[in-house]
């Protein structure tokens, strides 16, 4: 298990429950190296001062606030844990609601949950109890020096943390227009049909992400010295939609079928 990277409390009524977080994802990623285009070598990265009119490596430069116009204070590490919050070594629940009420665009990262030692008794009574009531919990925390908005749900034998957008970081939709089209008994009835032959358990297990394998073939081409054909786009136009409806389900099912998985 990798080592947690926040330590603190739940802070839950007048309980304090002793925790430990933990990063629950990665993203996978095929990595390049940025190179000299003349000579294809490696480059470092330099950051450049035009006062003193030279390039100097990261350890050398601090962080700074600007204040006022070309005025800057400066800050250590040291003075980001002062930060007066108490949300800095606390998750701070200010109440609970049902989860359904908590729009996926809000949602950020994920991260476990586990009790340290002392809080076990109490950790497990919290997860029960919103297990029971079929709550997640709403609170603050603060890490990577930021107030993470979050919510806390049961996951398995521990809990799950996620952060989750403020109302301010969503972008608003005002102007999007999206065209009003009258839609027949016949077209609703073979849409609802074509989703009922898709519908599936949800297996996470099932799905890969497969662009980093096909660009794998790529990278293996251009060391042999070969060419790959890019994909056909794909045709938006549906010149007769009932009749890509009726194909689509036939398909749908027949898929259905060779899975040897029930309608």
């Amino acid at each position: 298990m990798a080592r947690a990277f926040w330590k603190g409390v739940i802070s839950f009524g007048m309980v304090a429950i002793p925790v430990k977080m933990y990063v629950a994802t990665e993203t996978h990623t095929t990595s390049f190296h940025i190179l000299h285009k003349k000579c294809l070598s490696r480059l470092k990265q330099m950051w450049f001062c035009p006062v003193d009119n030279e390039y100097l490596p990261l350890q050398d430069t601090v962080r700074g606030y600007e204040y006022a116009a070309g005025q800057y204070v400066v800050l250590e590490e040291s003075d980001f844990k002062k930060v007066p919050l108490k949300t800095l070594h606390s998750i701070s629940i200010a109440g609970f609601v049902n989860a359904a009420e908590i729009d996926p665009i809000y949602f950020k990262g994920s991260h476990y949950l586990e009790p340290d030692e002392l809080g076990v008794k109490p950790f497990s009574l919290l997860r029960q109890t919103l297990i029971k009531a079929g709550r997640v919990g709403i609170a603050k925390v603060t890490f990577q020096r930021q107030e993470h908005l979050c919510c806390l749900r049961p996951f398995e034998n521990i809990m799950m943390l996620h952060t989750i957008h403020y109302q301010t970081d969503i972008l608003p939709k005002d102007d999007l227009k999206p065209p009003v089209q009258e839609l027949s008994k016949d077209e609703l009835a073979m849409a609802s049909a074509l989703v009922e032959a898709m519908t599936k358990k949800f297996k996470p297990e099932d799905y890969r992400d497969q662009y980093h394998e096909a660009l794998k073939k790529v990278i293996d081409a251009r060391v042999k010295g070969l060419e790959i054909k890019a994909p056909r786009e794909p045709r938006p136009a549906v010149k007769d939609l009932m009749e890509a409806l009726r194909t689509s389900i036939e398909t749908a099912r027949k898929e259905t079928a060779a899975a040897g998985r029930p309608k």
